[in-house]
């Protein structure tokens, strides 16, 4: 895995005043700098930005910088380094304000361990529990989907993913467990959204649903939870060359 880039201190608030980290602006696939946003928003540009090393480890994120990047007021700065600070992605230091943590593999592997469980309950209940209606649904968006692949629209693969896993949890019939599911995917959305950036991902993906839903289909729980913890296991090994930091 390749190492982060190093920024000095004194490079920090232009670097985020400006949305950058270095002398030439990265965007990446897609602008994830918005000014106006909402806290998810803004959430989820970090995160991205901090997932793919644009905003490397031990780098300041200043509150009045990022502010005034975002046009916003520091109260919804401070809400998004906080829930930035629940996935791990951000650490507050003493009289050093908040800054990008070090994730490293294991504790990744250890978040996508548990997340593979946790889906793999969901699918197996879905599939014993689920109604006629609901499989029906499953199914038909998942077929759906295809077209989003055939046309390698991300963003749009991206959000039914969501759904689909979502569509999961509530198949389940098991509020509780689908409240845990849904805690960690959230802490890990921003490496299950870098997976996507890897070619053949979406394909693969699909592939991988495909299986879950027809094991869902079929009734077959044990079929479904393999499939599912099976496509977890992978999502996590796809993700893992995004980690911040090494061991």
């Amino acid at each position: 895995m390749a190492k982060q880039p190093q920024v000095e201190e004194g490079e920090v608030r232009a670097a985020e005043a400006a949305g950058r980290t270095g002398p030439g602006r990265d965007p990446g696939p897609r602008d994830l700098v918005r000014t106006g946003t909402t806290v998810d928003e803004m959430v989820r540009s970090l995160a991205d930005q901090i997932v793919t090393g644009r905003l490397p480890p031990g780098i300041r994120l200043d509150e009045a910088g990022l502010a005034a990047r975002f046009e916003v007021s520091r109260t919804p700065v401070r809400e998004a380094l906080g829930q930035l600070g629940a996935m791990k992605l951000v650490d507050r230091r003493p009289n050093r304000g908040a800054v990008v943590a070090v994730l490293s593999q294991d504790r990744l592997a250890a978040m996508f361990e548990g997340m593979a469980e946790l889906e793999g309950i969901c699918a197996r209940f879905a599939a014993e529990r689920m109604n006629a209606a609901e499989r029906r649904a499953l199914e038909e968006a998942h077929q759906a989907s295809a077209k989003f692949v055939h046309d390698g629209a991300e963003e749009a693969y991206e959000t039914h993913n969501t759904a689909f896993h979502s569509a999961l949890y509530a198949g389940s019939h098991n509020e509780h467990i689908g409240e845990m599911a849904t805690l960690t995917r959230d802490r890990l959305a921003p490496f299950r959204r870098a997976q996507f950036r890897l070619a053949g991902r979406l394909l693969k993906s699909w592939a991988e649903h495909d299986a879950i839903v027809a094991a869902i289909m079929r009734g077959d729980g044990a079929a479904a939870e393999a499939a599912a913890k099976g496509h977890v296991d992978t999502v996590g090994e796809a993700s893992a060359v995004f980690a911040s930091g090494q061991d």
